[in-house]
Order: structure tokens, then sequence, then C-alpha cells
């Protein structure tokens, strides 16, 4: 009756650490796998995997080696290694991006580099739709 409600201390510790930002600062050198809820600020190094529902923000002189999973990211920085994003990538003018991407979205600046592969979701079906829809249409007018 006078106890504190379990509920919604539970919902609070839940948002508390899905808010809470990760930084990893200049400098710092992290080699192994990450695995985090909430969103990353890189501006040392990490060699090795990062998987986050949250946002990760690459500072310039952050530097990702390795497998980089997660929903939005911007770089400043480099990455070398294979990039899966279920939402955007923004690569500002001082990125530089090596490797495999699979993406929804991607917005660059000039300036930046991208020497990689790239794919991106929904837009490889939604253009073969198409195209079927296309041909289908050509032969029933030859008719």
């Amino acid at each position: 009756m006078f106890s504190p409600d379990k509920k919604k201390q539970n919902k609070l510790s839940i948002m508390e650490t899905s808010t809470q930002q990760n930084i990893i600062a200049q400098g710092t050198k992290i080699v192994g796998d990450i695995a985090s809820q909430g969103p990353f600020r890189i501006d040392g190094t990490v060699e090795g995997n990062v998987k986050t529902s949250g946002k990760v923000v690459v500072g310039k002189s952050g530097f990702i080696k390795g497998t980089l999973q997660g929903e939005n990211a911007d770089f400043e920085g480099k990455f070398s290694g294979k990039l899966i994003l279920s939402g955007t990538l923004s690569l500002k003018s001082t990125a530089h991006i090596e490797g495999e991407v699979h993406i929804t979205k991607l917005a660059v600046e000039p300036g930046a580099t991208f020497n990689a592969t790239c794919s991106m979701k929904g837009t490889v079906k939604s253009l073969s739709s198409e195209s079927a829809k296309s041909e289908q249409a050509a032969q029933a007018q030859a008719k």
C-alpha cells in the first residue's frame, strides 16, 4: 500500500539505460565486441564489433575497424569493415568509409570518401517490381 510502485521503477530504469550515451573518448582504444541499447559517441578507436539499437556518432578522430550494426549513424571519422544500418547513414565532409555497407538511406556531404560496396534495403525490391510491371504492361500493349 505504501511501498513504491515497482512497475514504474522498472520502466524508469529501462528509460534511463536506453537514453544514456556511451562515450569512447579520443585517445581510447577498445579491442573487442561492444553491445548496448543506448547511443554511442566514438572519438577514439574501436577494433571489433559494435551492436546497438541507438544512434552512433563517430567524431573526426573516431575510427571503427570491424562490424557496426545499428539504426542510424553519423560519420565525421573513419570506418573500415561491414556497416549494417536499418536507418540512415550520414557522411560529413571529413568521413572516410571503406568496406561493405547495407543501409536504407544515405546522405553524403561533398568531400566525404566512400569506397565501399553498398546495398540499400527496399530500393532494389521496388525497382525490380516496377521494371516487372512495366515489362508486363509493354507485353499487354504488344498483344
